[in-house]
């Protein structure tokens, strides 16, 4: 009988979940500014739309090829990836994302 045997790197539990929120930012439509802004305790970041619609589908749920193929459904629209790549990778850099 073969038993499995577990090679290769283990992924960790941060790589098999898609991009999050940092715990220190708060995302909510702020109706003064007429746009969802990305609140921390030095102060607010005001998104366009397309940042917004990217950042409230990272909740951790969603792998990026998940969360392109969610975007390119919403909006009827395909060849989405390098946008949405670059921006999660920009975000990420700025500390919003896990």
């Amino acid at each position: 009988m073969n038993t499995p045997t577990n090679e290769g790197p283990v992924m960790q539990d941060n790589e098999k979940r898609g991009p999050k929120l940092n715990r220190l930012f708060r995302l909510q439509w702020e109706p003064a500014q007429d746009a969802h802004v990305l609140l921390y305790p030095e102060g607010m970041v005001k998104l366009n739309p397309s940042a917004a619609q990217i950042l409230l589908r990272c909740d951790g749920t969603r792998d990026m090829q998940a969360l392109v193929a969610e975007l390119e459904q919403a909006f009827n629209a395909t060849g989405l990836a390098p946008e949405v790549e670059a921006f999660v990778d920009h975000a990420r850099s700025r500390g919003w994302l896990e």
